[in-house]
Formats: C-alpha cells, structure tokens, sequence
C-alpha cells in the first residue's frame, strides 16, 4: 500500500474527517504509465470504472468495507476520461462521473479578487452553478469558509452524508470548490462544515444560493437564473439615460404577502398571480413606482423580511425566482419602476444561515459590543472584512442587475453608522478616534453607493436615514455617503404629530408643518408614509386623525395632497390610499371590502389615484424637487387659521402651481393670497369635490387676478379654502 493511502487516513475520509479528499480519491500516478484511480461510495455493493477511450470495464478492488474503492489504470498522465458503474446490493447500476477527476474551476484571479473584497460579481463564481466541464454537465459548488477543517456539500443526491462530497480547499482564499457531475436545477443541497478544534460541526444554507425551499425547509436549492427571457429591453435600454431626481416618483410601498390574499384569506398570491393584479392596480392608480418590503428569503413572517436568511434568495413563499423576475418584467413593460428594500444592518442568529458560519464569526463581529442589536436580537456584518463587504456590494448589485431592480432602498442605516445606536454607556467600542461613527461601515457604504451609481447608471439607492448624519445623499467625492435619496423622517414625524392633534390646537403648532421646509433641500428627500407608521399599536393613518367620520376622511385627503405637493419623491403605505382602519399585519389581506362597500373610502381612493396622475403631469411638483428655487411661500405664518399657502415652481418659471390648505373644519372665505403673476387661476384640484367624498366647497373652477398688492406681489385671488381641505390652482393667462 503506497503511502498516500495509509490506513488512518482512509479512515478519516470514511469518517468524514478528512481535510484534503483530493490527496485520496481520483486520479494519482502510480508509477511509469499507470495510473490509479481511487472512489468513496458507500451505498455501492460493487464498483466498475470504465475507460471512455475504448469502454473497457476494469473492477475496481474494495479496500474498505465503508464503500473505498480503488484500480490502477495502464495510462499516461494526464488521466484519460473515465466514468463509473456502481452497483447496489439489488443488481441494479448506475453509471456516475467522478467529481474529484475535474479540477478546480475558481482561478487565481476570481480567489484574488474575492480575498481583496473586489469581486463584485462574486455570485456568479461563488453559490451552486450549473455548468459543463469536459463535456460533463453538473454544479460547481463555492463557499468561503476560511476556519472549517472540513466542508462537504450534502443533499438527496447523497444521502445528505457528509461523507461523501468533501470539497477541495484554497487555503489562500479560504474558500472550498466542489464540481459534482449529474445534478440539475432544483437540487436540494446544504454545506456540511466541520471545524479544526472543539468538534464543531453544522449544516448550512447556500450564502450565495439562489433559491430555498419554503419554510420552515432550510435547504439551497439549484436555480439557473439565465434562462428567464425578459420583456423589458426598451425600459432597461432607457433607465441609463434617465434622471430620477428630476422625474416625477410616486411610490407605492407593499408587502407582496399581505396586499390581497386568495378567498378564504390563508394563501398568498403568488409572484405571476400579482404580475396580473397589482401591477394593473398600481398603474391605474397612478404611481410611478412600486416598492417591495423584502423579497430575499427570510424564515419568519412576522419579520416582513428584514431578518435576512437567503441575500440572493428570492423568497420561496410566492413562487421561483423566475416568478419574481415575471413580476418585475410586467412592471417595467406597464412603465413601474420597482425598488427593493435590502438590509446590510444586521442578519438574524438562525443557525442554519450566516451566524457562526464556519465555527467562528464569520459574517459579523465577534465582540457582542459591536457584533449584536442588543434590541433586534441579530448580528451586525463586520463591515471591515474584505470578504463580508464583497458580499454585500455583489448582493446588491445582484439585485439591480439579475433581476432588473431599479432602487435599494437601504433598512436602518442610522444602526449601521453610529457604534452606539441602541446601546448604553459601556455597551460600544469608540472608534479609534474615540467616536461613536462606525468608520468602517460608512466606508462601506460609500464603496457600495459609488459601485452601484457607476455599473448600475440610472438605478438609485435610498437610504432610511432617522438623525441629522449629514450629506447623506451627496457624492462620495464630497465626502457623503452617496446616496441618491434619503426617507424624511422628520416630516414623516413633524406632519403626523401635527394631525393627530384636534384642529383647535393646530395653530399652536403651525410650524410643525413650515418647519420641513428649513431643511427641505439640504437633502435628496422622499416624503414617506410608510409600513412602520401603521404598526406596533400607532393605528392606520386614518384612526390617527381626531374628529368624526368626515373630518377624518376630510383630513387624510387633505394629508395626502400636502405629501403630493410638498418638495420631495413620495412614498405611501398599501391600503392608507382608501384608507383602511385597521393596523396593518402581515398576517392577513388588505380590508378591500372597505372600498368595495362604501363609497367614502373609494372618494378617498379616487383622490389618490387623481393627486398621482395630477403630478405626474405638473412639472412644477418635481423637476425642481431639490432646488431651493423651486418652492416658495406665500404666507407661511397664518397659524390662527391654520392655512398654508404656497407655490411650486418648474424649471420654467412661468409655470407654476399656486397651492392653499386649510386644516381645520372652518371653510376660509374670501381668503386673499398674492400670486407671481397676473391672470386667470383655474382650479385643478379641491380635496373637496364630492367625487372624492367632499362637500363642493371651492371657486367655482377658478378664480381671476385682482390687480390688488398682496403679500410680495402686486396681484392677488380671493379664494374659498374649503374645511380640512386643499385646493390646487395654475394661471391660465393674462
């Protein structure tokens, strides 16, 4: 027996102990024009190697009773192809390709890049890939595990025994390769790790797999991602050329497993079920966008996706990848752009994802102070780790570029730059300043926004940014995080603190409303109303609103239209547009029976599809969004009747929206406004109109100049705003 095969060793690899299959099992010299071919099955009662230059069948010799087989072959070297016939103990064959006869397909410059965080598309060399070698098809099989003793890929295909597909390590990337003829799409499959001391072994999920079973199943699944035939050429050829913050964005935010259900309410629709029903819903209602709460594979639903266990996993719940795809096509081809949110804060300590992946901490820091939420329960990404940075860049350009999304909204950046978010004196590591920045994430951050903006032109990133970090969505080459937009917390709070409040106590409170407007263009800013302001006992925005039934749907339209016309992209909650009572819960469907039934929630709901068509077609509500000269009051500072007037201005000047809200349930007669230019000023928009549920309190579809001086300006209208209502107007001509 030759020293390679010394007996202890064979053990260990019958044991599933062995750190380098490929010393054992395939093709080795053996000696002047030989060669020796070893295998490892242990489900065969006999194995046969055939020799594919000529089909001579050599049996090969047991020399272990675990299933080690071996025969010398009369060949030079390099080997010749050859495949086996294995044989169970029913007579029954099986003829097999030997994985550890095919070399390692990860090239030097792939480990390179990988170990120097600079592989941004990782995901198609790392994860299952269904590939060709030789003439034989199979998946190459990739994970960086650098601390692992042993990693074996395991599945149906093998009995899920360890033992049997060990995997070849690079010791110089950390990162194990394993090429496994005969499997196809949809292979079940997790890695088997094994590490150096303490015994530790564990089985886990694909990082980089594209699909898992549904839950409470945790294996990867084989996908080939490639083969989906899209439909969007014309809308992905022209989102390059585009602008997004000088193009109108209307975003409608959902959560793909609660906005409608199937009769009965227990099954979800799936991903081509909402192809062919929200896309045509959320089109005809006008938005420019759609935003989708986390699709990426999670295991529980009451998380709505942000506890992360599959990053390039497109969640099984609703259907395939390919599925998904299908919903995002349709989008583009009705003209929606589709934005995802992605969470690189944090990612949950289930054990069979990122946490603890090799028998160390891996993905995230080791050190609680810096490496866990002590409020969420997760694990924070080391974001100093080459590698971990590297994933998450690749994920994120995944997103944008396999399954065409147009946006990243980003989950809980303010967790990720500050060391003491959530934590008490004692509970954080400072910086080496001493600070409380987290320098390493923001490194990140700003390595990712540059990488996006220069593969991914005309896509965005959206950051949910709550504190006063400033230039968040300012080029990384100014020394920002490089967004391209930011969510407005602080309007999103300012304006809901202010309408919960009965209207006889607005007026103490009136800056609540003109305050956004002290900072409306230090950023790129989306106005939100979103999921996270309907949940945890705060109520639908509707039962936030005082007063009865009228006033509170009075004043959700009257809400509405000052998010509309407001500076800032806009984002809104499924369901607040026909104004659902009930706090949202991922657990059941929207209450469409509200705007089936009563005609004062489909009023509401034809009041937001008009703002959004009416926007959409106002130049003067976007194109200058983020330019100080785009906006200008009239009167900002009539708190004792609670009236706002102001105007908003496109890039040319002359057209212009004169905008007038009243927010208490006193109509304003008579009420004089001075206006830029002379001329007739007819009214687009009343949030009175009885169509949306008002009570036809207005101007009578206009109202013409007095040459009388008001405010700034030598013109003025008198006009009636109606009560908890706005109204809309735009000059005509002299």
């Amino acid at each position: 027996m030759t020293p390679d095969l010394h007996p202890d060793a064979i053990r260990n690899l019958l044991s599933g102990d062995h750190g380098d299959p490929f010393a054992l099992l395939g093709p080795h010299p053996a000696g002047e024009g030989e060669i020796a071919v070893r295998a490892f099955l242990p489900t065969a009662a006999a194995l046969t190697l055939v020799d594919e230059r000529d089909g001579a069948r050599l049996p090969m010799t047991r020399l272990d009773e675990g299933g080690f087989f071996a025969v010398t072959l009369e060949a030079a070297w390099p080997p010749p192809p050859y495949h086996f016939v294995a044989q169970a103990n029913d007579g029954r064959e099986e003829m097999l390709h030997d994985p550890y006869r095919f070399g390692p397909l990860l090239t030097d410059y792939d480990r390179y890049l990988l170990s120097e965080g600079r592989h941004f598309t990782s995901y198609e060399r790392l994860g299952a890939h269904l590939r060709e070698v030789d003439g034989v098809r199979g998946v190459h099989f990739a994970v960086w595990a650098p601390n692992a003793y042993r990693v074996s890929v395991i599945g149906d295909f093998n009995g899920w025994d360890a033992r049997v597909h060990p995997m070849r390590l690079h010791p110089d990337a950390g990162i194990w390769e394993l090429f496994i003829p005969g499997l196809d799409e949809w292979t079940a499959y997790k890695y088997d790790l094994r590490t150096r001391t303490g015994g530790y072994q564990t089985q886990k999920t694909d990082p980089y797999g594209f699909a898992q079973e549904m839950r409470p199943r945790t294996a990867s699944l084989v996908v080939d991602l490639d083969r989906y035939e899209w439909g969007d050429a014309a809308w992905m050829e022209a989102r390059p050329t585009r602008d997004p913050l000088r193009a109108p964005m209307s975003i409608y935010e959902v959560h793909l497993g609660s906005w409608r259900r199937k009769t009965g309410g227990l099954e979800w629709l799936t991903y081509r079920e909402l192809a062919e029903t929200l896309v045509p819903y959320v089109q005809e209602m006008g938005y420019t966008h759609i935003e989708l709460m986390p699709v990426a594979e999670h295991a529980l639903d009451m998380s709505w996706g942000y506890q992360v266990t599959g990053y390039f996993a497109a969640t099984s719940r609703y259907g395939t990848p390919h599925d998904l795809m299908r919903l995002i096509d349709q989008c583009h081809q009705h003209g929606i752009g589709v934005i995802v949110d992605w969470v690189p804060a944090h990612f949950p300590k289930d054990g069979h994802a990122l946490s603890y992946f090799d028998g160390t901490h891996l993905y995230e820091h080791a050190d609680p102070r810096q490496g866990e939420h002590p409020h969420w329960g997760t694990y924070i990404f080391n974001y100093a780790r080459n590698e971990v940075r590297n994933f998450l860049i690749s994920n994120a350009l995944f997103w944008l570029k396999k399954f065409h999304v147009d946006a990243l909204r980003v989950d809980a950046v303010s967790s990720m730059i500050y060391l003491d978010f959530g934590r008490e004196a004692g509970e954080w590591v400072p910086n080496e300043h001493g600070g409380n920045e987290n320098l390493a994430a923001i490194r990140f951050l700003q390595e990712a926004n540059a990488e996006i903006h220069s593969q991914c032109p005309g896509c965005l990133t959206i950051a949910e940014e709550s504190t006063a970090w400033p230039m968040v969505s300012r080029p990384t080459y100014l020394g920002g995080l490089g967004f391209t937009l930011k969510w407005n917390m602080g309007w999103m709070h300012d304006t809901l603190d202010y309408i919960r409040r009965e209207p006889i106590y607005r007026r103490w409170h009136h800056h609540q409303l003109t305050f956004s407007l002290m900072y409306a263009f230090s950023e790129n800013f989306v106005l939100s109303l979103s999921h996270d302001e309907v949940v945890h006992m705060k109520g639908a925005l509707i039962s936030k609103i005082p007063g009865d039934w009228w006033q509170q749907f009075a004043t959700l339209r009257l809400l509405l239209g000052y998010q509309a016309t407001h500076p800032g992209k806009k984002l809104l909650f499924m369901g607040q547009e026909f104004g659902q009572w009930r706090e949202w819960s991922e657990a059941r469907s929207l209450d469409w029976h509200l705007v089936e039934n009563f005609a004062t929630h489909q009023g509401l709901q034809r009041w937001a599809r008009a703002l959004n068509r009416f926007y959409r077609e106002q130049p003067a509500l976007w194109q200058r969004d983020f330019d100080p000269a785009g906006f200008e009051w009239i009167e900002a500072n009539d708190a004792e009747q609670s009236v706002y007037t102001y105007v908003r201005y496109a890039e040319d000047r002359a057209d212009c929206l004169v905008m007038a809200l009243n927010f208490t349930p006193v109509p304003r007669h008579d009420y004089r406004i001075g206006v830029p230019q002379p001329g007739y000023y007819r009214e687009l928009l009343n949030s009175d109109a009885s169509v949306y549920g008002g009570g036809n309190v207005g101007n009578l579809g206009g109202r013409p100049s007095d040459p009388i001086p008001w405010h700034r300006w030598s013109q003025s209208l008198s006009l009636t705003i109606p009560p908890l209502g706005m109204v809309v107007l735009k000059r005509e001509g002299e």
